[in-house]
């Protein structure tokens, strides 16, 4: 059944129903509403346990009048406005953006993610819609047609206690981004599972990838390295640092490096041919996410806790409600 707001003749017919003993399931086939939806409306806009068709309509205008003056906080700040705007251009997402900046601000709720999502649907904030993350793929098992076996392989289930609680910085994870068959180009990756900070390389073919591997894990003087076991990472000892396996198809092991492509995929999507980026564009890509705030890093940047430096603070002078909109309804109960 689709759903529509009640209307003030449909909550008449409520009430009316009500008093005459009708279950929420008959209510709901008399007015066509859900049963739920006839639960909600009496448990939202009833009055002292009494539900008044005239207080429930009117509770429920105060309410979404209240709804639409919340979103333009956001309105009547254009400072914050922009920042939003801004960081919303660079890949962040409402909570990102409501908990750095609540951070910034020493702990105090500047603004909700919620309120910045309703203001994507206003005239003013949906074209920025587009930088919304997209929904998370599922995953599929691929029967893969040869077995290669890595030689000397050492396995995750020996990986020091240090590594697997992530408490030192530079012990890294490798992985290849997924491209379609017909593109020999690929993307190699390493992330750091502290910090979460990542670096990036196109190389021209598969094979390549522990090439690549070895100039990022080099540059951010990789203490370790763990890995799944794709072929391409056959030539493993190149990296000459302690490097990990997981176990077969169980790439989950290694999830940091899971997770970062799966936000990287918001820039990079599914099927597209990384001819069409340049260096220079990967290079702003990987600027973009260790510039984005992490919940796990306590609204940090990758980049921040990375390199040690201190939290880039933001100077907006927060406008805050006016009390005449917190005002309580004259016929809240």
């Amino acid at each position: 059944m689709r759903y529509s707001h009640f209307k003030r003749t449909d909550r008449i017919e409520l009430s009316i129903l009500l008093r005459k003993g009708y279950s929420y399931r008959d209510i709901g086939k008399a007015i066509k509403k859900n049963p739920s939806s006839i639960s909600r409306e009496i448990k939202e806009n009833s009055v002292n346990g009494i539900y008044d068709p005239k207080k429930a309509n009117h509770k429920a205008y105060r309410r979404r009048k209240q709804a639409k003056y919340q979103s333009m906080k956001i309105r009547n700040n254009l400072r914050l406005e922009e920042y939003i705007k801004e960081k919303m251009s660079k890949g962040w997402t409402p909570e990102e953006i409501a908990e750095r900046l609540k951070t910034e601000n020493n702990g105090k709720t500047v603004i909700s993610f919620k309120l910045i999502y309703n203001w994507t649907n206003t005239p003013f904030g949906e074209p920025y819609k587009r930088c919304l993350a997209s929904k998370q793929s599922r995953w599929r098992r691929r029967k893969s047609g040869k077995k290669i076996i890595i030689k000397d392989r050492v396995s995750i289930d020996k990986r020091p206690a240090t590594i697997n609680s992530r408490r030192r910085l530079r012990d890294f994870e490798a992985d290849v981004l997924g491209s379609p068959k017909s593109e020999k180009a690929r993307l190699a990756g390493v992330v750091d599972r502290k910090a979460r900070y990542l670096d990036l390389k196109k190389v021209s073919r598969l094979r390549e990838a522990v090439i690549a591997y070895n100039r990022m894990l080099k540059a951010g003087s990789a203490q370790s390295c763990t890995m799944d076991n794709g072929p391409e990472n056959a030539t493993w000892k190149k990296l000459r640092i302690p490097t990990y396996f997981c176990h077969p198809y169980s790439s989950w092991e290694k999830g940091t490096m899971e997770n970062t492509f799966q936000r990287l995929r918001r820039f990079v999507p599914k099927k597209s041919r990384l001819s069409q980026y340049s260096t220079d564009d990967i290079s702003i890509i990987v600027d973009k996410m260790n510039s984005t705030p992490r919940k796990c890093l306590d609204w940090k940047t990758p980049k921040e806790v990375f390199y040690d430096l201190p939290m880039e603070q933001t100077y907006i002078n927060f406008e805050y409600l006016p009390s005449s909109l917190t005002t309580r309804c004259c016929t809240s109960g």
